[in-house]
């Protein structure tokens, strides 16, 4: 789940910076040796012939009717520059939040394991034994959000509950992944906002987590099924913006980058 996700200007620069950041890396286990093209190219062919499907999951009441409004009219906008709109569906997109705040903190808890003050990260050794330096330095160098996270994860991960939670969530997972696939076979990408409403105040939801992490529902499934995604702007909502959220097959950046820059142009 640990990912690193780019911000730039414009699209170009997005690919411009996939060309450094893609390929194998020796010292990251969790990169692929495959060979990587150059991201900057062919992002002027154009979308025409291209299949977009439409996940009618994303479209459904917990969406905002004015983001609803503007993200259909991006895609009239796709369906003008020559792209086929296809209705598909992902059925198990609605369990994808619950799997991802299973499964992501699971991962925050092993991870973050390692910063106790001594080998990694924020150290307090004002305490009187090895204890305290542990217990003084996890409590000051981490804020509410990872503790919420690493409490989640290490009760997942527990004796009586790996089975219940854990393994049931990555069960899950494949089910997820699984629908990306069939809809894969009748698309090329699928389009859809990339959250449900606009972006909340500062500090507006803090006292909810739950409510934040709804704010996830149409991207978590991404990450559970280790597909490539592009967010960029397509309009606004009560002067918000609002993002246009474009999800790709395995490696396929170019497509995605290609029908985000025609969408850009369209827009200039």
């Amino acid at each position: 789940m640990d990912q690193i996700g780019p911000i730039t200007k414009n699209v170009y620069d997005a690919t411009y910076v996939m060309n450094i950041i893609a390929g194998k890396d020796k010292l990251d286990a969790t990169t692929v040796d495959i060979e990587v093209p150059d991201y900057t190219q062919n992002l002027d062919e154009g979308i025409k012939g291209i299949k977009i499907g439409i996940p009618k999951e994303y479209f459904d009441e917990s969406l905002n009717g004015g983001i609803k409004k503007v993200v259909e009219d991006a895609v009239k906008d796709l369906e003008r520059a020559g792209a086929k709109v296809i209705e598909v569906s992902l059925p198990h997109s609605k369990y994808a939040v619950a799997t991802y705040y299973i499964i992501l903190p699971s991962e925050i808890s092993a991870n973050l394991s390692r910063f106790d003050g001594i080998r990694y990260g924020y150290s307090n050794q004002k305490g009187k034994n090895l204890l305290d330096v542990y217990l003084d330095s996890r409590e000051e160098g981490f804020g509410d959000e990872p503790k919420r996270r690493i409490m989640l994860g290490a009760y997942s991960l527990s004796s009586g509950y790996f089975d219940a939670y854990y393994m049931k969530a990555q069960q899950v997972r494949t089910l997820i992944k699984q629908d990306f696939d069939k809809a894969f076979e009748k698309v090329d990408i699928l389009v859809g906002p990339t959250t449900p409403t606009t972006a909340f105040g500062f500090g507006e939801k803090t006292d909810d987590p739950v409510k934040m992490y709804l704010a996830d529902n149409y991207t978590a499934a991404i990450n559970l099924a280790g597909l490539p995604a592009i967010s960029i702007p397509c309009g606004k909502v009560d002067n918000l913006p609002v993002g246009l959220q474009i999800i790709g097959k395995q490696f396929d950046e170019p497509t995605i980058l290609k029908t985000a820059y025609t969408y850009e142009q369209m827009k200039l």
